[in-house]
């Protein structure tokens, strides 16, 4: 699980940029054994019929929904040029404000103050959010709201020399 923040360019020249951001939003640990919860129902299902039958299908069960997870784990980069938030990718010139939010504040950003146009890359286990104006006029997106393990670090490699020219 490669989650870095590459600092070998020093941040107080302005006309370099300071580092990249990388991560990978993982499943939880209570996440995995929700899985296995899931996969020993197939022992107890198929159990009355036949208990091979039942162990075969947790593993089948716990196969399927780990490939699932594992496949399905969307990736947060940031380099000198760009910024991808799983699927989608944005020109740095056209993030405008980034601001990190963590607790209650980021239950409301999920919630109560959402905006139905914005771009969400949310995951129920991670609570901290980062919200991510785009300022491209021709993009009807307000902004993008990415759950994050480590807000403050990715809005300081957001907001550092080179992300709004």
């Amino acid at each position: 699980m490669p989650e870095n923040v590459d600092e070998s360019v020093p941040p107080n020249n302005p006309s370099s940029y300071p580092g990249s951001y990388i991560e990978k939003l993982w499943p939880s640990p209570w996440i995995w054994i929700v899985v296995l919860g899931i996969s020993a129902a197939g022992i107890l299902i198929l159990a009355p019929i036949n208990l091979f039958a039942g162990y075969v299908a947790a593993v089948v069960l716990f196969l399927l929904q780990g490939a699932f997870l594992i496949t399905s784990t969307p990736r947060i980069e940031v380099d000198s040029n760009s910024l991808t938030v799983g699927r989608a990718s944005i020109e740095r010139r056209f993030i405008g404000s980034v601001e990190a939010f963590r607790g209650d504040a980021a239950f409301a950003q999920r919630g109560p103050k959402l905006n139905g146009l914005a771009f969400l890359c949310l995951r129920g286990w991670i609570s901290p959010v980062v919200k991510i104006e785009i300022t491209d006029e021709s993009d009807p997106t307000p902004y993008w709201l990415t759950s994050t393990r480590r807000p403050e670090q990715l809005v300081a490699v957001l907001t550092a020399s080179g992300a709004s020219e």
